[in-house]
């Protein structure tokens, strides 16, 4: 094969003498073809989001992906690079949402749900053509002609087969994890939806404050050479939709704590509660603090 000999360096005319060359002689599909007997080395695209416009990292990320399906065609495998779109919901359903002027529960009353899942269909490719342009003028070798897609029910019925094949190799196991939840949406949220623009704001909010009861009493009691019936541990935090899930608390070695007599603010009952000595003078007025030395340990 000729080179041709370029006495002045122009790169974007040198791309699209390349680009021209592949697309006149076919030569994406022709590494494939040529290698009808080669082992197959399968590639599929991480979708991207053909409802947001494509970004200079996307380039980058293509680029690593590319050069390894080109080593691997080079060595003779027959590389067939199967392209895809994501067509995630929640960011869909928002913009059509947004679009339309409603909200989920206008959906069935003010728009048929056929409606509005045909307007998500429209507007999750929005950008599809972006797409298609720079995957042919990077050069990125991808078969666009029959990408696999996400709300396809097609491609939602294999990924609920290898979930049936992974939980029949007893492979599939019950975890506990903190799910992000969005009550407006009335859905969990993943990590990609909490990094959109605008989801977080500095806000002034209520934390909660709560008391966990002690099961072993006479351990506490014994620790701290007390005779109660009854005690609580408390636990601040800003994240109280987490609460559901806790199964333990979390002790610092280095952490000072007490135990004091005092009333439930609703109640009125007495009751004993185990925090953090230097946090005591946050949520109890020391004006008010009587002798403990007769029934309780400070230290």
């Amino acid at each position: 094969m000729n080179y041709p000999q370029h006495k002045n360096l122009n790169l974007p005319q040198i791309d699209q003498e390349i680009l021209n060359y592949w697309k006149e002689n076919d030569i994406f599909k022709k590494s494939i073809s040529s290698r009808a007997q080669g082992a197959p080395f399968v590639f599929y695209e991480g979708p991207p989001s053909a409802n947001g416009m494509p970004g200079i990292h996307h380039v980058v990320g293509r680029t690593i992906k590319d050069i390894f399906c080109r080593y691997k065609t080079l060595k003779g495998f027959q590389v067939e690079r199967k392209g895809g779109w994501d067509t995630h919901g929640l960011p869909i359903e928002l913009r059509v949402e947004q679009d339309l002027g409603i909200t989920k529960e206008d959906i069935g009353t003010k728009i048929s749900v056929e409606e509005y899942n045909k307007k998500c269909r429209e507007t999750v490719f929005e950008y599809k053509q972006k797409w298609d342009d720079l995957t042919v003028k990077m050069g990125y070798w991808l078969d666009l002609d029959a990408p696999y897609i996400t709300f396809h029910n097609e491609y939602i019925e294999s990924v609920w087969w290898i979930i049936q094949q992974i939980y029949n190799k007893s492979l599939m196991y019950k975890g506990l994890t903190i799910q992000p939840f969005s009550p407006a949406a009335g859905t969990g949220l993943s990590s990609h939806e909490l990094n959109q623009p605008g989801t977080y704001k500095d806000v002034t909010d209520t934390t909660i404050v709560a008391c966990f009861e002690v099961v072993d009493i006479q351990k506490l009691n014994a620790a701290f050479q007390v005779n109660l019936e009854s005690a609580h541990i408390l636990a601040w935090t800003t994240t109280p939709w987490t609460l559901p899930s806790n199964t333990a608390l979390c002790v610092g070695p280095k952490i000072e704590y007490v135990l004091i007599e005092t009333f439930n603010p609703y109640t009125k009952n007495v009751q004993n509660l185990i925090l953090a000595k230097d946090l005591l003078p946050k949520w109890l007025k020391l004006e008010n603090e009587r002798s403990v030395e007769t029934n309780l340990e400070w230290d």
